[in-house]
């Protein structure tokens, strides 16, 4: 019997994809994962925004399946950044045109006049890029409220291919010919939020090997037995999706513990009586740091409702103490700063913390990621999903991930595993 440890959406497509003799394991009381919904007062919000972008067709119709078209939204996405006095069209490296004279000079002579040639680490790789004004004036202060520490400590390629990279050409080209495709430029959305991707693959799913309220003690990997509160249970392949430092203290693995970073994110979910003046945006970046928050996302403008429906981000260090009361007020207050809301009365309300959040890509991490869980599959566990291996991704690349170790194990293509479920 093989196990899987975490029932989120990585979790239970490896469980399809197995087909038989398997046992989910599942910390909280519900599955889900990240990816579970709040419906509130009307009102339908997930814990963060999340929104699938398929680059795979087929890995999007096995995850939309079952649920019905006519509850599935395709949204073309509509994103800003709210810089100082104005909109500016997202991504900001490739709409500087739209910035005010002086500065819009700052960042083209500091694009083409840079005297950054080498980096070592994302901070340099922004000044090597784009330049200092561009850097200064939104990558820098922006990722730095999202991963809520120093960018010269993560690796250039923190982000991987979901970082806007735009050369010279093509930022001259946007200033007449508009193009602000990114990795996410559509995406789909159930009416139901994203619970309902969940529902989805748990259609292929034995709802009967899912154990809620079942969090892992212990792992024996020389023994191959998982303690738990419900009893021990013995395993052919272990699969964990749980987040990696966890899996290395449960299987009693050392590690230095500096290797491992990430960040908290703080999500309000916020539910006004009317309408705000933003009718367009999907979500908004905040660079400024006088603002608590670092995005605002619009549901409301996703399902085209009558009353203002946000979430409402803010990143903190890993060992922030959160008094989510405090933020409550302050957000509020910002809200009315930056001109998302005037006049809307809120009547409802919900909050979640997110820990981990963005894991901090590092050199290091990477390194030791792939060193330990080498070791770790020799022991025949294997660690997938975007905490599982510590990295940057989607969940639509989790599911890959999930896919290809079962390839891996079993011998067998992509098509014979789908065919299973």
């Amino acid at each position: 019997m093989d196990i899987i440890i975490g029932a989120g959406a990585t979790g239970l497509s490896c469980a399809s994809f197995l087909g038989k003799d398997y046992r989910i394991l599942e910390a909280e009381s519900e599955i889900g994962g990240y990816c579970k919904t709040i419906r509130k007062d009307g009102f339908v919000w997930d814990y963060s925004g999340h929104f699938f972008h398929f680059r795979n067709p087929a890995i999007g119709s096995y995850v939309k399946q079952y649920i019905p078209r006519q509850a599935l939204l395709d949204c073309h996405k509509h994103t800003q950044i709210k810089y100082k006095d104005r909109y500016i069209d997202y991504p900001f490296q490739k709409n500087i045109h739209q910035l005010n004279q002086p500065e819009f000079i700052d960042c083209l002579y500091d694009l083409f006049c840079n005297p950054y040639i080498e980096y070592e680490n994302f901070e340099e790789m922004l000044y090597c890029k784009f330049g200092k004004s561009i850097a200064q004036k939104f990558l820098i202060p922006y990722n730095e409220k999202l991963y809520a520490c120093p960018l010269n400590r993560l690796d250039p390629d923190a982000m991987g291919r979901f970082f806007p990279y735009a050369d010279k050409t093509d930022i001259i080209a946007n200033f007449k010919k508009h193009d602000n495709q990114s990795y996410n430029d559509t995406f789909t959305y159930p009416l139901g939020g994203a619970i309902e991707y969940i529902h989805s693959l748990l259609q292929r799913v034995d709802s009967a090997s899912i154990q809620t309220s079942c969090p892992v003690n212990r792992i024996d990997p020389a023994r191959k037995i998982v303690f738990t509160p419900k009893g021990n249970l013995t395993y052919d392949h272990l699969i964990s999706t749980i987040p990696f430092p966890i899996l290395l203290d449960l299987c009693g693995m050392k590690y230095d513990p500096t290797v491992y970073s990430w960040n908290k994110v703080l999500v309000f979910n916020l539910g006004f009586d009317i309408k705000g003046p933003d009718a367009v945006n999907h979500w908004i970046y905040f660079p400024d740091k006088a603002l608590s928050f670092y995005r605002v996302g619009h549901y409301d403008n996703i399902f085209q409702t009558d009353r203002m429906s946000l979430y409402v981000e803010l990143g903190f260090a890993k060992d922030a103490d959160i008094d989510v009361e405090k933020w409550f007020t302050r957000v509020l207050t910002d809200l009315q700063t930056a001109g998302v809301v005037n006049t809307q009365k809120l009547i409802s309300s919900h909050h979640v913390i997110m820990d981990p959040a963005y894991v901090h890509i590092t050199q290091h991490s990477i390194s030791d990621v792939q060193r330990k869980k080498e070791e770790l599959a020799s022991l025949d566990i294997y660690s997938i999903g975007r905490y599982g291996s510590w990295t940057y991704y989607s969940i639509e690349d989790g599911i890959i991930e999930a896919l290809e170790l079962c390839q891996s194990l079993y011998g067998k293509t992509g098509a014979e595993l789908v065919a299973n479920t």
